[in-house]
């Protein structure tokens, strides 16, 4: 089987974790303090946080914009389940922007609509979460200006968009919003084992996130209200959470730092194999374009059904059977049995739920071969008549 995606671990970073093992430090050491000004120089931003997962990433994110009970944040539904959990783990609510046709990533249209009718309704959401899909970016100067004309804050949910560009700057650098959010785990393009990380200009923002990361705590002298602490004094302040990454982690995060451009390239190189391989195929290939690119974390095709003689079940099976791991990212997330109990129903994000019944997402990793390649190809070609 080859599988959709697969992480790339070198012997450099097998050396990295086994000398953060061996070190005095596991976790709480200078190795995650390393990590986070490595990814912080690298997105051009003046703060990095580490997380133990991009899921912890946008909670505390979520908590530090004071998002609670009683408030409202909007993300896409072409997502992962946790680009909305976050809201709900506050105890807010969540509603979802459709995708555009073209991009596969929340419409800046229909956000600009949608804020419109919801400020005419005194029910305007506290935060936005913009989800970079498959590594490429949101249009952030139209969603960064909507978010400002209407009071909104941004978290860019970045998971899959490590190393990414939009425009003239790297996805990361919060040109247009108050955070942005990457996950590590072993599928995206550079991975920690599992871990995330926060980046912010915001400097305010920083500093409550590394508190709440763990348990609230702190050891400011400037924060605490005993003025003559003991050495061994520290106070909570706030309710919080472990969510810490370790030394063991970072090490082999910064490790895989120094391979980014590497990954960035080698998957850049894959993707324009697959568009020149696939375009006389019945499908609506991935956008690529020089303003905006994409880190492609995924290769995803959209099937021309009324163009094939299968259904995309069919389509999926055969290329399961015929050894080629194929996935499909994502089913709107208000289909989850979780969100229908919240009262979402189909039909809400028509075009996620037609872009939901065509999409395949094709194999796609650094160590993908050319023979790999040609054989996903062909029984593509094979399966589609």
């Amino acid at each position: 089987m080859i599988p959709y995606a697969r992480q790339d671990i070198s012997d450099d970073d097998i050396a990295a974790v086994y000398a953060a093992l061996r070190s005095d430090f596991l976790t709480q050491g200078p190795a995650v303090e390393h990590f986070e000004r490595q990814v912080a120089e690298r997105c051009g931003v003046r703060n990095a946080v580490a997380v133990s997962s991009a899921t912890a990433a946008l909670h505390l994110a979520c908590i530090a914009l004071d998002l609670g009970p009683g408030d409202l944040a909007w993300t896409s539904p072409n997502t992962f389940v946790a680009s909305a959990n976050c809201a709900r783990y506050c105890g807010a609510d969540v509603d979802f922007v459709d995708i555009d046709p073209a991009s596969w990533n929340l419409s800046p249209a229909l956000l600009a609509e949608k804020l419109a009718v919801a400020r005419e309704a005194g029910r305007l959401p506290k935060v936005l979460v913009p989800v970079h899909f498959a590594g490429r970016s949101c249009e952030m100067d139209v969603v960064g200006r909507l978010a400002r004309e209407y009071g909104v804050a941004v978290i860019e949910d970045a998971s899959h968009a490590i190393g990414a560009k939009f425009g003239d700057a790297p996805v990361g650098a919060c040109l247009y919003s108050d955070c942005a959010v990457f996950s590590f785990h072993p599928v995206k393009i550079v991975t920690t084992g599992e871990g995330g990380i926060i980046v912010t200009n915001r400097d305010d923002l920083a500093e409550r996130l590394r508190r709440l990361r763990s348990h609230g705590i702190t050891r400011d002298i400037t924060k605490m209200l005993e003025h003559d602490p003991a050495p061994w004094y520290y106070e909570q302040l706030e309710l919080g959470y472990n969510y810490r990454m370790t030394d063991i982690q970072a090490a082999l995060g910064s490790s895989q730092l120094a391979r980014l451009d590497a990954f960035v390239i080698r998957r850049r190189k894959l993707a324009a194999e697959y568009s020149l391989h696939l375009a006389d195929l019945p499908l609506q290939l991935p956008l690529s374009d020089a303003n905006n690119e994409s880190a492609w974390h995924l290769y995803t095709v959209r099937l021309q059904l009324d163009a094939i003689a299968k259904t995309h079940r069919q389509v999926f099976d055969e290329l399961r059977s015929a050894g080629i791991g194929v996935n499909l990212h994502y089913m709107p997330v208000y289909l989850h049995p979780y969100y229908r109990q919240q009262g979402f129903k189909p039909g809400l994000c028509r075009e996620a739920e037609r872009y939901a019944a065509e999409t395949i997402s094709l194999p796609l990793f650094p160590g993908l071969t050319a023979a790999e390649l040609i054989s996903v190809v062909a029984n593509l070609k094979r399966v589609l008549g």
